[in-house]
């Protein structure tokens, strides 16, 4: 671990809270969670009152950007008959800029904190147990969030995102890839996520859990600055392979690379049929 000398006191203070915290989540029972990660997420808002999803609340203008990309990449499957939903819509802001261009939209989150104030047309927030899906949707969108969730719900969730989905849906997943990490407030601490990452995976694991959750097509989706496209699978968990033969640390400056970064970055869209 990094020399706490070296680390600022604001994050310090924010590591120290959300290992804490994720520690709580990670051992325990599948019934304590239905209701633990919304308490773990309201206490670390309070214990960390300067956490970035909040100050984002109030600096939206720095991440117009960001979210103008994401919208972007969506775009192209949206239209005036979807029904969109975000999991782990956070403080709703894409689901905001979806909510005007598809027939409905649902921001689904665990947190009445940071979803608080969030409105717009076509816009329902839903709170959830972080686990059931309960609405359905032809479109369902998820960015930053499956790494957050306990291992032994990924699956289950997984499978309330498909039951959610109308048939020929499409989830389309966003999550860092475990190697370039860790992707939490671990990085540049520990050589692991030990925060509310509770575990980055692979372009290969996790799409074997969504095959597992019944999805029959799994792509890959890659976006290099306007250029976006689909790509086989296949590809990218050949490149992913070749990367982590190599020794730990430099597999993870080389899948640091802009290009590299942007390709083995996992952007899932998975098909019920």
């Amino acid at each position: 671990m990094a020399s706490e000398l070296l680390i600022d006191p604001k994050r310090a203070h924010h590591y120290k809270v959300e290992v804490k915290l994720a520690d709580r989540l990670r051992n325990s029972s599948r019934a304590e969670r239905k209701h633990l990660y919304s308490s773990v997420y309201e206490e670390l808002f309070r214990e960390v009152p300067y956490h970035p999803l909040l100050e984002l609340k109030s600096q939206r203008a720095v991440k117009r950007a960001e979210l103008q990309e994401l919208f972007e990449t969506l775009r192209p499957f949206l239209d005036r008959d979807t029904v969109y939903a975000e999991v782990g819509a956070g403080d709703c802001a894409l689901t905001m800029l979806v909510a005007p261009h598809v027939r409905k939209a649902y921001a689904i989150d665990v947190s009445e904190t940071v979803t608080r104030g969030a409105g717009a047309p076509n816009l329902e927030v839903v709170l959830s147990d972080g686990i059931s899906i309960p609405i359905k949707a032809t479109l369902i969108f998820s960015n930053q969030l499956m790494e957050h969730l306990h291992p032994e719900d990924a699956c289950d969730q997984l499978a309330n995102v498909f039951a959610a989905l109308e048939p020929g849906g499409k989830y389309f997943c966003i999550t860092p890839n475990r190697m370039n990490g860790p992707h939490d407030v671990s990085g540049g601490i520990d050589e692991v996520a030990r925060g509310f990452h509770l575990r980055e995976y692979t372009n290969r694991e996790l799409a074997s859990l969504l095959r597992s959750a019944g999805f029959a097509r799994v792509q890959a989706f890659v976006r290099i600055r306007k250029f976006q496209t689909t790509l086989p699978l296949g590809v990218v968990i050949a490149l992913e392979t070749v990367v982590s033969c190599l020794p730990r640390s430099l597999g993870r400056r080389v899948s640091n690379l802009p290009i590299l970064r942007r390709t083995l970055g996992i952007q899932l869209i998975a098909t019920r049929r």
